[in-house]
């Protein structure tokens, strides 16, 4: 006699193709008293060690008939072209199942890897997934993005066949920073990793150490064998992984000839974490992350387990050589050959929307995500030092305010939008909020100064044909979206949908 109680309580779960969060569901299925025979299924778990999982015949009736209505669902929106299908039909699973996502967890033969932070994850993740794809790993992974609860199921789902069984040697999942917590109470993952926390959407998450201290009581009862890897960089993440049981490896920059000439002004973690003192920098890299310590309590920028200088790097601007160093040191301690992951990193290809280049109407296009202020401080910073090298006199930056972007656009008067002006050239705006963009570029033209042209496009499709027309035949269009942005610059370019 078993006693079933089911619910999410204080969850959340994403409803709609962009999985937008709706809180405090619970589903009313309670109290059921059903004298069921267990089944065991044998699986091996991320330790690699077999285990029997117990399931009654109504667990295994629900995970079947939830796998099945989800693919079915899948099927369906691909066949009619709606979207890529990546949120809803995790959305139904859990609804049949609430209980799917541990239980796929738990078939995950080698490990669960998950992939946190603000910015970078895609890459990451898509960089990691294909190193151990060529050592013959097989991987399921949400690539599309979708990283809240329902995502996750999704892509599960995905690598199950009719019953539930999922076939994976290791799960990539990148996770949304608010979900973090919540994934952790239904997974024992192999390795967290930690890329970084900057401002972002502050109406959804508010400020970065709010986060980090909800991180740092859901990683804290995680047993040891789960290994932590953080950017030691940021000093926020650098003094959680000073405070955790667990193995901590860090990964960051040591390289002071790509510091910047000053501290930007989209700065978040310029205090010392542990005592509050502000922070003596000796250089920075991007935003807050570089090289620092507190001159009021001692505290430092801990030890790095890899040497940047040796590494070579994946695509342009130096947040992609963070990515480099974070996928390639969890590579390195899963007992891949250094020399497998260089070889993958010269020849990797990016993922959607970052820094994915496209040809479009016989012209070179490259779609640079810039969603926040110190994303959007990076792209400009590639794009400026590619104009100066006598390229990229044409952009077009696209701002939307939509649930995925945040409400809040306030964010893009933190942005150095100076640098995308000053050398000249041309700029379509575009978006949602085209003329609060519009304004931010013309406050940052000095009258009488660079001979920079504004245009304003409120329709997208006018102001990407616009845009084009304006790039020579020799340069790469470069287009600057927000998240929402981008998808829909991807879907008119491209014909195809990502979510």
């Amino acid at each position: 006699m078993r006693n079933w109680e089911w619910g999410i309580g204080n969850g959340e779960l994403g409803i709609g193709e962009l999985g937008e969060p709706i809180t405090n569901y619970q589903l009313p299925i309670t109290n059921y008293q059903l004298p069921i025979t267990n089944y065991q299924l044998p699986i091996t778990n991320s330790a690699n060690r077999s285990v029997n999982l117990s399931l009654s015949v109504l667990d295994r009736l629900r995970l079947g008939l939830s796998v099945g209505a989800a693919k079915t669902v899948t099927s369906l929106v691909r066949l009619f072209r709606l979207g890529a299908a990546s949120v809803l039909p995790g959305s139904i699973a859990l609804r049949i199942q609430p209980q799917v996502l541990p239980l796929l967890f738990a078939q995950v033969k080698r490990g669960v890897i998950l992939i946190v932070g603000t910015n970078g994850k895609t890459t990451t993740s898509l960089l990691l997934r294909t190193i151990l794809e060529g050592q013959g790993w097989r991987v399921t992974h949400n690539a599309t993005g979708a990283n809240l609860i329902n995502g996750l199921v999704t892509a599960l789902v995905e690598n199950t066949n009719l019953i539930g069984q999922l076939e994976a040697d290791y799960a990539i999942l990148e996770v949304d920073e608010n979900v973090l917590p919540l994934v952790l109470r239904d997974c024992q993952p192999q390795f967290i990793l930690g890329l970084n926390l900057f401002r972002d959407q502050l109406d959804r998450y508010g400020e970065v150490d709010t986060i980090s201290q909800r991180w740092q009581k859901a990683i804290a009862p995680l047993p040891p064998e789960t290994t932590v890897i953080l950017n030691a960089d940021d000093p926020t993440l650098c003094h959680l992984g000073q405070q955790l049981s667990q193995k901590v490896l860090f990964f960051g920059l040591n390289e002071p000839d790509a510091y910047l000439d000053e501290i930007p002004h989209a700065v978040d973690s310029i205090y010392c974490p542990r005592c509050g003192h502000p922070l003596d920098y000796k250089g920075v890299y991007l935003s807050h992350l570089g090289d620092y310590h507190c001159g009021s309590c001692g505290f430092s920028k801990s030890q790095l387990a890899v040497n940047s200088q040796e590494w070579p790097q994946i695509l342009i601007g130096i947040y992609n050589k963070y990515n480099t160093l974070a996928a390639g040191l969890v590579a390195r301690e899963i007992g891949i050959p250094t020399s497998a992951i260089y070889d993958t990193i010269k020849n990797f290809r990016a993922a959607f929307g970052r820094a994915e280049e496209l040809v479009v109407q016989g012209k070179q296009v490259r779609i640079l995500l810039s969603k926040n202020p110190v994303g959007m401080n990076e792209t400009i910073r590639a794009v400026h030092d590619i104009q100066k090298a006598g390229g990229a006199s044409t952009k077009l930056v696209v701002l939307n305010d939509r649930t995925p972007d945040g409400t809040d656009v306030s964010w893009i008067w933190d942005v150095d939008t100076e640098k995308l002006v000053t050398l000249g050239g041309t700029i379509v705006v575009s978006g949602d909020r085209v003329y609060d963009m519009a304004l931010r570029l013309r406050y940052s033209q000095t009258d009488g100064g660079n001979n920079c042209k504004l245009i304003i496009k409120e329709d997208l499709q006018e102001a990407i044909t616009t845009a084009l027309e304006h790039t020579p035949a020799n340069e790469t269009l470069h287009i600057l979206p927000t998240y929402s942005a981008m998808l829909e610059v991807r879907g008119l370019l491209t014909g195809r949908k990502i979510l």
